[in-house]
Parts: structure tokens; sequence; C-alpha cells
């Protein structure tokens, strides 16, 4: 019953399987204790009735007792023993949940999270897990401990009367088959509100992240009808899971509650006739009102369970993608990064392919035999068409991704066998689009080092040119320069970036043309930070302006997914019809453009 496959179906942990469990013991304990007073009840009023038949002696004060002593067990097991199997340890479990799931999506490939919407993984670890959360505390232990109590009750029914036991548990089975047989649909119709409302949290983080380009467009009445028609559809998907849902359910509440019907029905035939007695019919129109109580909290919950199913799919779904492994050792000889004959494809099959509308039945080749070495202490740039491959190189080499064709290596050492945490603590990454968090200079400064002090933040931040925008902030280091660092402009943004490099002072490091957006003056500042930052580093930049490059000490050209030519900015320029050459020519004569 709560083996491997109940585990997967509902999303629990070890310790989720061992409270389920804990809280099906608990329900049947406290239908028993319940069952056990009504039992108590039918004998008092036995004696009752004799005593208005035969003016036997009243029930003496036993009974009673029993009763109290029932209530007072029924007490203790509902608010002591069953709530906090089925309420205390939920919570516990939901953390447990939560905390896993971190702790997976923090070793899967980087690259995973380039084909997973932020708001879909929003929604997996708080709206599923809220749906899950509701169906353990709630379902779960009440559903199986009321299978269990009824099986055991119905069984001493039967051999008490079986005719009447027939006619008043035969609901039960059926308003069950009916509800699980209406699965298929509410399995559906749960889908397709969970993408509804996924498409409406994307529309609004995609309508928030682009307010001013929305706003500078005059898109606004455009994407706010958008938005709009997401939200009525979500509604309408709602509205008609919900209909169809409670259609069902209550067919099957009206199905189980036509049992006190046919139980009075039969029971009143055979006490016409002679064959049972008036209190025996008294005894099981008490057990109806207990064994159908256990269910019909489980009837309305159980449509939530079987939908939950889906909310636990998508959790499983990332517990399931193969995580980056490696050792936990990194010690290669020395820092050169070699590419051998190396193939990578966006496709079904390349893990966390990083950009949307990539991932389909079809591989995009994008890499295909490329083999080049950058060498410890030079910058080696990578140039090429637009989707030549260059990002992607970039970040095969930081196995951001891994490469399922050919090798790569740095200092001799296979980067696929190491850990990527390790491996990251030999790298900075400078890129065009900062990430900045909410928090002050320093903190963010200080991401480039744990535990760092304040003097060796600002050390790197004087490096990286910093303090001279710094000084002007209200608080200096400890100003708060909102969230994605909205408070400052691009070239200070930049500056920060590379004042974590430095701060990081790893010997490589990955550029991907982080001036290309900044004014002059700020490009001259940053170009001084970089300088000091790329010193004696082992550098991979990728290039899109040929002047950015003139500097490299190697440049490798990548065309349709492949290296077309690599040597330095000097031996490119001589080659008749290069691809560089015609770059480079190309850049220098869209420079002397003009407007007339």
């Amino acid at each position: 019953m709560f083996g491997k496959d109940f585990q997967r179906k509902y999303a629990l942990t070890d310790q989720g399987v061992k409270n389920t469990k804990l809280a099906t013991f608990w329900t049947v304990i406290v239908n028993f204790v319940v069952m056990g007073g009504m039992g108590i009840l039918y004998l008092m009023m036995s004696k009752y009735m004799d005593t208005l038949t035969t003016g036997a002696a009243l029930p003496g004060a036993g009974l009673f007792l029993l009763l109290v002593l029932a209530f007072v067990e029924l007490s203790f097991f509902t608010h002591l023993q069953q709530y906090s199997a089925t309420y205390g340890l939920v919570y516990g479990e939901v953390k447990s949940v939560r905390i896993s799931l971190a702790e997976r999506m923090r070793k899967l490939p980087l690259g995973y999270f380039g084909k997973r919407d932020l708001a879909d993984l929003t929604e997996t670890i708080m709206g599923d897990v809220n749906r899950l959360e509701h169906v353990w505390s709630h379902c779960l232990g009440y559903l199986y401990g009321s299978y269990i109590s009824t099986a055991v009750i119905a069984v001493m029914l039967f051999y008490y009367d079986w005719r009447l036991a027939i006619a008043c548990l035969w609901g039960v089975p059926v308003a069950f088959i009916l509800l699980f047989g209406s699965r298929k649909i509410n399995k559906r119709n749960s889908e397709i509100t969970k993408e509804a409302g996924i498409q409406v949290s994307d529309g609004i983080q995609e309508a928030l992240e682009n307010i001013r380009e929305i706003r500078a467009t005059n898109q606004e009445t455009k994407f706010l009808k958008e938005l709009s028609d997401k939200i009525d559809d979500h509604e309408k998907t709602m509205l008609s899971g919900e209909l169809s849902c409670g259609i069902f359910v209550n067919a099957a509440s009206v199905i189980m509650r036509l049992g006190v019907a046919t139980t009075i029905l039969t029971g009143t035939k055979l006490i016409l006739s002679g064959q049972v007695e008036f209190m025996v019919l008294f005894m099981f129109l008490l057990v109806i009102t207990r064994i159908y109580a256990p269910f019909d909290q489980a009837l309305a919950l159980i449509a939530e369970m079987l939908m939950s199913q889906i909310s636990a799919s998508r959790l499983m779904e990332i517990h399931d993608t193969a995580t980056a492994e490696g050792a936990g050792v990194f010690k290669p000889d020395g820092h050169d990064i070699e590419f051998e004959n190396v193939g990578f494809a966006y496709g079904e099959d390349s893990v966390g392919a990083g950009r949307k509308g990539c991932i389909g039945r079809h591989h995009e080749q994008v890499l295909k035999g490329v083999s080049f070495t950058a060498k410890a202490g030079e910058v080696t740039a990578l140039v090429g068409p637009s989707g030549s491959g260059k990002s992607t190189c970039a970040r095969l080499a930081a196995r951001l991704w891994d490469a399922p064709e050919g090798k790569i290596k740095v200092g001799g050492v296979d980067i696929s066998s190491v850990d990527p945490e390790v491996l990251l603590s030999d790298y900075s990454m400078v890129f065009q689009d900062v990430v900045l968090f909410d928090d002050t200079v320093m903190e963010n400064i200080r991401l480039g080092k744990h535990g760092a002090t304040d003097e060796e933040v600002k050390a790197a931040a004087r490096a990286a040119n910093c303090d001279e925008f710094v000084e002007k902030l209200p608080q200096g280091y400890n100003t708060q320069i909102g969230e994605n660092g909205a408070k400052l402009s691009g070239g200070e943004r930049q500056r920060i970036s590379i004042a974590r490099a430095l701060l990081k002072n790893a010997p490589i490091v990955l550029l991907d043309e982080a001036t290309a957006s900044l004014d002059v003056e700020n490009e001259t500042r940053v170009q001084e930070a970089l300088s000091r930052l790329l010193e004696g580093k082992t550098v991979l930049v990728i290039a899109h302006r040929m002047r950015t490059v003139e500097a490299a000490d190697k440049i490798v050209v990548l065309a349709d997914g492949k290296v077309a030519e690599q040597g330095s900015p000097t031996e490119l320029l001589k080659k008749e019809d290069g691809i560089f050459k015609r770059m480079a020519k190309l850049q220098s004569e869209s420079a002397e453009w003009s407007i007339a």
C-alpha cells in the first residue's frame, strides 16, 4: 500500500511515508474508539428498551462511565495523536520537500534553468507543494485509515447480519468507483488549469520585467489585453474543472448517502417480518453515521488528491533530472582550456539547452567537431556571426552544460569528471547582462568571495574603479542598490560585476563583451578595470566588435558551428578572403557611416 509507487505518486519523502502510515494508524484507532462509543450507546439504549418492555432495572453507572471514558479517549487520540500525525508532522514534511527541491536544483546543470520558465519553477516550489501539503495533511491519512477501519467494521457487520450490512455499505464502493472512474477527466482538467495558471504568472512576470519597453513603445493596451485574456482563460478553465469535479463528487456523495435509505427500508421489512429486532436496525443506523463520516471529507478531497498527482509529477520531474556530478577535488596541471572535437546540439537530449524555443523534437546542431586551445596567461577571443556557437563554447567551458561529443579539458583534466561547484571555484564570469541583488554595494561585491573582509571588498572595488561612484551614494558601500541594481547606471553595474571577479581572483575568466552597451566614458573605465582582472589569467572572451580583440593573443573564428580560422589577429588579417578579415573590414566601414 505504501510502497515506492505510492511515494512517487504523492511526491513524499521517506519520512513523509512514515508520517502517512502514522496518520493512517491513528485514524483507524480514532474510528474504532468512535465505534466503541457507538457500541456503548447501543447497549445503553438496549437496556433502556428492556426497562420499558420488561420493567428491568435501568442501566447502571458503569455504562455511563464507559461512555465518558470513550469520549475522553476520543479527545486524546483525536487532538493529541491524530492531529499531530496528520497536521503537525506534515509541516515538517513540507519543509523537507522544499529543502530537497532546492538542494536538487542546486545540483542541476545551470543550463537546465534555460528551458524552464521562472514562473513555472516558482509555481512548482510554491503552488504545487502547497497543494500537496493539503493532500498530505487532510486526505491521505484519513482516506487510508477509513479504508482499513471500514473494512474491519464491514466484516463485523456482515457477521452480525449480512442483509443489513449490504444495505448499509453498498453505496461506499459504488461512490468510489464513480469517483475513481472520473480521474482521467479530472486529471486532464487539472493539467489544463495548471497550464493556464502558469501562463498567467508568466504574463505578469513578463509585463513587470519589460514595463519600460512596453511603455516606450505604447504597447500598454496590447499587453494588458493579452494578460486579461490569459486571466479570463484561467478563470474559465478553473470553473470548468470545478464544475466537472463537483458533479462527480456530489454524485458520489448522494449515492453513498442512499445507503441510509436502503438500510431503513431493508430494516423495516426485516422487522415487520420478525427477522430482526428494532434495536438491530438502530445499531446499524448508528454505525452508518460513523462509517460515512470519515468518507465525507475524503470524498470532498479525493478529487483534489487525484489532481495533486499532476503537482507530484512536476516535483518528481525535477528529482528525476540528472544532476551534474563529479569529483570533489580539482587539481589541474595549469589552466589551459582544450576543446577536442566538441559537438553539441540543442534538443531533448541536451540537458538544459539554454534558449527558449530550441527544445523540441528536432535537434539544432550548434557545434560540430570544435577543437582549439585557450592557453593560460593569454586572451583567446571567440568571434563569428550570430548563432555560430560562441556563447555555447563559453558555457560548455564552464560546464554550465555538458558536451555529449568530444572532450573539454582544463589543465589536462576532463571537466565532465569534476563536480561543477568545485570546477567553478576556478572561474570568474563577467557578462554583458549583469545580475545584481537588492542589497548593499558591499554585499553584492562580496558574492565573489564568501567571507571576504570589508577591506578586501573595498580593495577589489577600487581596482574595478567602483570607488568614484560609491563615494557619491548616500550610505557609500552600505547603500541599497535596488532590484538588479536599479539605482545604478549600466557602467556602474558592470564595474560591480568586475569587482566581484577581482575579489574572487580565479585563474580562468570568461568574458562576454562586457563593454558593448556602454558609452565611451564608462567603456574606458571598465576597460581599465578589466585590464587588472585579466592580467596573468586564462581568458576566453566572446567578441562581437573587432576592435575589442585587437590586443587578443589568439582569435578563434566560428562559422556554422565549426572552427573556420584561428591564429593571432595579425595572422588572420593577412589571410585573403578570410572571415575575420571580412568582418573587420565591414565593421571598419560601418564606423565611418554618418547620418546625412
